[in-house]
């Protein structure tokens, strides 16, 4: 379980804090949560069935950054509680965009309490890179009044950036042969 840190320059407003983790791996999905604190004022993007969809980080949106070992290149998923979602390919930082085959889409659950929120998230495990990884577990969160908020298990110095090295501060080893 990681505490993200929000961002400096983007206080959230009502939000308490952010807290995110891998639920599980096993060889078809991967699962992860993200549960924020003082959700009353909240935005979420009504539902909108499950497809992926571009410039979902523009309101609430959960994302997983992840590399394996020793590559270049990494991987972006967006998550949104619409249901839609997005999966990215880098060549390198920031670099050699382009879409990431999906054989089938991720699946996006939205709960939401008074004060809580809970948001659940698998990603087909196809859609990975192989293990082991660096990875970074993010979230964009809209609350009432259009406030944004940034949230990361770790940001660099400067500007909000998921897609900064310092940002993949989780790791997963490769299993453990038999």
């Amino acid at each position: 379980m990681f505490e993200l840190a929000c961002h400096g320059d983007h206080p959230p407003r009502d939000v308490r804090g952010v807290q995110a983790r891998i639920v599980g791996l096993d060889p078809h999905w991967l699962t992860l949560r993200w549960r924020i604190e003082g959700a009353g004022a909240l935005v979420v993007p009504p539902l909108a069935g499950k497809g992926r969809a571009d410039g979902l980080w523009r309101t609430t949106c959960f994302e997983l950054f992840v590399r394996a070992d020793g590559q270049a290149g990494y991987a972006e998923f967006n998550l949104s509680p619409s249901e839609r979602w997005a999966a990215y390919g880098f060549t390198g930082y920031r670099t050699g965009m382009a879409d990431r085959p999906v054989a089938r889409g991720p699946v996006c659950t939205m709960r939401q309490g008074q004060g809580l929120a809970i948001f659940d998230a698998a990603i087909p495990r196809s859609a990975l890179p192989p293990l082991p990884w660096s990875y970074g577990l993010s979230a964009v969160i809209e609350e009432q009044g259009g406030q944004l908020s940034y949230w990361a298990i770790a940001h660099p110095p400067g500007k909000a950036d998921f897609h900064h090295a310092a940002c993949f501060a989780g790791t997963l080893a490769a299993p453990l042969a038999p």
